[in-house]
C-alpha cells in the first residue's frame, strides 16, 4: 500500500511539473542558448553587425557617388576643350599665314606678347590655353594662359604633376583630302575640378559621420526593441526553472526519507526490498538533476555575484581530493592517475564549486576510459592564468560532436548515452562554472585515442 503511494505521488508531482523529458530539454537548450551574459554579448554582436553592414553600404554610396561626380564634372570640361579645339582649329591658316607674313614684312595677327587675340574666347578668365602647331609639330601660337611646356600627346591626357588636362587634335586640309594641316592644343587646368570633388568629399564624410552618429542610435532601439521579447520570455523560463526545481525539491526529499525508513525494517516489507532499491535510484537520480538544474540557474542568474562569496583558493589541494576520492574506482578498472600539480598556485573562488568542476571532468574521464587507461591531470601557470589539463585515454569525441559537448542535455552517441545515472548536465556545468570564475575551457579529442579538456583560471595573487 506505501509502496504503491509511493509511485502514485512520484509520477504526480513529475508529470505536473514536467510533461515530458523533451520539454525539459528544449527549455534548457533555449537557456543555453539565451544565458545572461551571452544574451548582451548577442546584442552587442547584432549591433556591430547591423552597424558594419550600413558602413559597407555607406562607404560603397560614398565610392559611387564620388566617382559619379568626378567622372562628370571631368566629362564636361573634356567637352569645353573639344568645343574650343574645333574653334581653334579654323585659325591654323591664319596663324601659318601669319609666319609666312613675317618673312615678307607685311601685318600680323599677332600682338606684341606674341599671343593671338581672339575676341569670342576670354581663355585667361577660365585658366584655358590654346596652341597652334605645324605639321612638323613645331609650335607657330599660343592664345591665353601661360602653361610649363608639355610634350605634345594626340587625344586627351591629364598631367598630375601640374594638374593639368589636354587635348590635342590634328588639323586636316579638307574633309577629303586626308593631309595633316597642323595640330591644336587646347589646355586647361584642373584645380577647380579637384576643390569641387575635395569639397565633396569632406561633405561626404561629415555626412557618413552624422548618419553612423544615427544609425547607431537607431541599430541600437532596434536591436533592444527585436530582443525584449527574448529576453522576456528568457527571465520567465529561467524563473520558472529556478521554482520547478525547488519545488521537486519536497516531494524528493519526502520519498527518500520514506525510503529509507523502509530500508531500516527490511522485516515489513520482504517482498518490496528490490522496488524500493529502484525507486531509491531514481530518487538519487531525480535529485541530481534538479541539483544540476537549480545551479546552472542560479549560475545564469547572478555570475557577477561569486566576487562577494569568492576567496583564495589552493587549487591543487582540490585536484589532490579528488584524485584520492576516485582512486578506488580508478583501481577497479586497473586505469593509472597520474598527477603533475604545483603547490603554489591559488585561484579565487568557491571551492564547491570547483570541486564540482573537476570532479564532474575525472569521472567523465573514468567512465569513458577503457581498462588499462591512463588519466593525466596537469597544472601550468601561464602569465596570469593558471591551465589545468585533464588528459584521458578514451573512446574519444568525433570533430563534428566537439562544437555540441557542452550543450545541455546533448548526447553524443548511444557510447556516451548508456551512462548509469547521468543527466547529461554535466559537461554544461563545468561550462557554466568556468564561466562564473572567469575562466575558458577547451577540448580536443580523437576517435579511439582520447580526449582532453582544458581549463583556464585566473591567478590569485
Amino acid at each position: 500500500m506505501i509502496l504503491s503511494k509511493l509511485f502514485m505521488g512520484l509520477d504526480i508531482g513529475l508529470t505536473k511539473t514536467f510533461r515530458n523529458k523533451s520539454n525539459l530539454i528544449k527549455l534548457w537548450r533555449w537557456q543555453n542558448i539565451l544565458s545572461n551574459p551571452l544574451f548582451r554579448a548577442t546584442s552587442l554582436r547584432l549591433l556591430l553587425s547591423y552597424l558594419l553592414a550600413m558602413i559597407v553600404v555607406m562607404g560603397l554610396s560614398s565610392m559611387g557617388v564620388y566617382h559619379f561626380f568626378a567622372y562628370s564634372l571631368y566629362k564636361q570640361l573634356d567637352h569645353q576643350l573639344l568645343t574650343l579645339a574645333d574653334a581653334a582649329a579654323h585659325n591654323l591658316l591664319a596663324i601659318q599665314a601669319d609666319r609666312t607674313a613675317v618673312h615678307r614684312k607685311m601685318p600680323r595677327i599677332l600682338d606684341y606678347d606674341g599671343d593671338l587675340d581672339i575676341p569670342w574666347q576670354d581663355l585667361w578668365l577660365y585658366g584655358q590655353s590654346v596652341e597652334w602647331f605645324d605639321a612638323k609639330k613645331q609650335l607657330l601660337g599660343k592664345a591665353g594662359k601661360q602653361f610649363p611646356p608639355i610634350p605634345l600627346i594626340i587625344s586627351f591626357h591629364s598631367w598630375e604633376d601640374n594638374d593639368i588636362r589636354t587635348l590635342t587634335i590634328p588639323v586636316y586640309t579638307s574633309a577629303k583630302n586626308r593631309q595633316i594641316l597642323g595640330y591644336v592644343r587646347v589646355s586647361a587646368f584642373t584645380v577647380e575640378v579637384e576643390q569641387e570633388l575635395n569639397r565633396l568629399l569632406i561633405g561626404l564624410k561629415f555626412g557618413g559621420i552624422l548618419g553612423m552618429v544615427l544609425i547607431g542610435g537607431t541599430g541600437w532601439w532596434l536591436t533592444s526593441k527585436a530582443l525584449q521579447p527574448i529576453e522576456q520570455s528568457f527571465q520567465k523560463l529561467q524563473q520558472f526553472t529556478a521554482d520547478a526545481s525547488h519545488e521537486l525539491r519536497s516531494p524528493l526529499t519526502a520519498i527518500k526519507t520514506t525510503v529509507e525508513l523502509m530500508q531500516s525494517h527490511p522485516e515489513r516489507h520482504p517482498g518490496d526490498i528490490k522496488k524500493i532499491a529502484i525507486i531509491e535510484g531514481a530518487t538519487w537520480q531525480m535529485t541530481r538533476l534538479v541539483e544540476d538544474l537549480l545551479l546552472l540557474a542560479r549560475s545564469d542568474a547572478a555570475a557577477v555575484n561569486l566576487s562577494k562569496t569568492a576567496i583564495p583558493i589552493p587549487i591543487d589541494e582540490i585536484l589532490f581530493d579528488l584524485i584520492d576520492t576516485l582512486q578506488p574506482q580508478a583501481q577497479v578498472k586497473e586505469i593509472t592517475l597520474e598527477a603533475d600539480l604545483n603547490d603554489e598556485i591559488w585561484v579565487k573562488g568557491d571551492a564547491h564549486q570547483l570541486q564540482r568542476l573537476f570532479g564532474n571532468l575525472l569521472e567523465n574521464a573514468l567512465q569513458y576510459t577503457p581498462e588499462g587507461g591512463l588519466i593525466k591531470v596537469k597544472m601550468v601557470k601561464s602569465d596570469n592564468f593558471v591551465v589545468i589539463s585533464m588528459k584521458d585515454t578514451g573512446i574519444g569525441i568525433a570533430p563534428e560532436h566537439l562544437p555540441f559537448i557542452f550543450n545541455r542535455f546533448w548526447r553524443a552517441d548511444k557510447a556516451r548515452s548508456h551512462r548509469q545515472g547521468g543527466s547529461g548536465l554535466g559537461l554544461a556545468i563545468v561550462q557554466a562554472i568556468t564561466h562564473t570564475h572567469g575562466g575558458e575551457i577547451s577540448v580536443t579529442s580523437k576517435i579511439g585515442v582520447g580526449s582532453c579538456f582544458r581549463v583556464k583560471l585566473p591567478v590569485f595573487e
